[in-house]
């Protein structure tokens, strides 16, 4: 399995589960890779510190690590470490699930200015990940415009203008929470390309943002007005025929009457504006958007007129994508590993013998975290069904294989165990108690993490 988040332990389970359940039950044997030293992927560093209720999904899955047929093998980078071919070799199924973690550009002039970042970036930083580091951000921008309006775009904006104390019994790594407490941040312009209609949001995590203290929201009336930029109807018919989308405008629509308590921070809530250029010289001054509709025939176009809002930071969240691994099959243009159920496909559109693919890797950044689930089940039925195929060969025609730590024994490579990985959790509960904050204080500087769970004494 190459990815430890909820793709691949819920790969893990499945086949744990599915193999057991055959008639005689069977047993199989797991190995869970990561680069990182640290397992649960986006849960562990993708859901925002003030999500607690989300982020208790890592307790299922910690189940699953501890199961006595799965290994955790952390710090094992494919690519730099091992080969595609070193899998092939050492296990008779590999499964990729490595999820999406880079952030789509918006291809547009001044989006390389300093004080212009991809949203994963900051929710690198506020959620500890090892890929970032402490002093990435210095909020000293007053106001910040985020490009997107999906949870991801709901989650920056919401850090940006919540109270830092509420933050405090959170797992938020200490230095984060300081500069935090340091921001000077008092306005953030929430942009949606589209209409409210269309935005992907849910509406537990738009309420949410009315909740918090001290911070007026503002919405525009008329943007809205179901039929002010849309004369197909589409936006309407969505409002009748999706909760999801009834939930978000009721929301909205109380906020846009809500008048302003002179709040000590603002968040300003906009649709129907595409972003033409961020503007500014060295660093970034402003963003100039532009006003969009739909037309007679339902296709998004601007309208020619333009805004530029003041904003010294800019965030954009429209959309993710998964990044190649060395050496496994690629399609540019959807982002994912080119699959039939599960079964990675080469140039000529067929099966690779043994090697499978899971969750966002599989089927690009669509679902929730239990959608990984069914997914997973999913591949993990092709997969047996292809391995009950080779069942009948005799056992001397099946390919010998090399044990794994073998390989990576003979590469200098020391894998992250799960025992390992249990001392930066300790470690953290440690450094809450001392802090005088909940739980547990999420350690992100990556020398730290080496430190713990490969000490020199070892």
């Amino acid at each position: 399995m190459v990815g430890s988040g909820p793709a691949g332990i819920y790969t893990a389970e499945a086949l744990i589960k599915q193999v057991g359940a055959l008639a005689p039950p069977g047993t199989v044997r797991v190995d869970v890779l990561d680069r990182l030293p640290t397992p649960y992927g986006l849960v562990r560093y993708g859901v925002a510190p003030d999500h607690p209720s989300i982020r208790s999904i890592a307790g299922y899955l910690r189940g699953v690590l501890e199961h006595p047929d799965v290994r955790f093998l952390g710090g094992v980078h494919l690519g730099d470490d091992v080969t595609r071919e070193d899998l092939l070799a050492s296990y008779d199924a590999v499964v990729y699930a490595t999820g999406a973690m880079r952030d789509r550009h918006m291809g547009i002039p001044g989006e390389d200015l300093a004080g212009s970042y991809a949203a994963t970036d900051f929710v690198n930083w506020y959620c500890g990940h090892p890929d970032s580091s402490a002093e990435a951000f210095t909020l000293d921008a007053e106001a910040v415009a985020v490009v997107g309006v999906g949870n991801v775009a709901v989650d920056v904006a919401r850090i940006l203008v919540k109270d830092p104390a509420a933050l405090h019994s959170t797992d938020i790594p200490h230095p984060v929470l300081e500069a935090l407490m340091g921001s000077k941040v008092r306005e953030v312009h929430v942009i949606g390309r589209r209409g409210p209609a269309q935005a992907k949001f849910t509406t537990k995590e738009l309420r949410e943002l009315g909740e918090l203290a001290d911070v007026d929201i503002e919405v525009r009336p008329d943007e809205l007005d179901l039929d002010a930029f849309d004369p197909t109807g589409q936006s309407t018919r969505l409002a009748e025929s999706d909760r999801r989308v009834r939930g978000n405008l009721a929301v909205l629509g109380d906020w846009a009457a809500r008048p302003p308590a002179g709040s000590g921070r603002r968040l300003v809530v906009r649709f129907w504006l595409r972003p033409v250029e961020v503007t500014g010289t060295q660093r970034v001054s402003g963003l100039t958007v532009e006003r969009t509709r739909l037309d007679e025939q339902g296709r998004f176009t601007g309208t020619g007129e333009y805004e530029t809002i003041p904003a010294q930071m800019v965030f954009r969240s429209v959309g993710y994508q998964s990044v190649p691994l060395a050496g496994v099959p690629f399609d540019e243009n959807t982002a994912t590993v080119p699959n039939a159920e599960g079964r990675v496909l080469g140039p000529d559109g067929a099966a690779l013998p043994g090697e499978y693919v899971a969750g966002w890797l599989k089927r690009g950044p669509t679902g929730v975290v239990g959608t990984n689930k069914s997914d997973a089940a999913g591949t993990v039925r092709s997969l047996l069904a292809d391995l009950s195929g080779l069942s009948g060969r005799e056992a001397g025609d099946r390919p010998s294989r090399r044990p794994f730590t073998e390989v990576l024994a003979a590469r200098g490579v020391r894998p992250v165990s799960y025992l390992d990985w249990l001392r930066v959790e300790a470690a953290e509960a440690e450094l809450a108690g001392a802090l005088g904050r909940g739980e547990r204080v999420k350690i992100g500087d990556r020398e730290a993490i080496e430190a713990l769970c490969r000490p020199s004494a070892d």
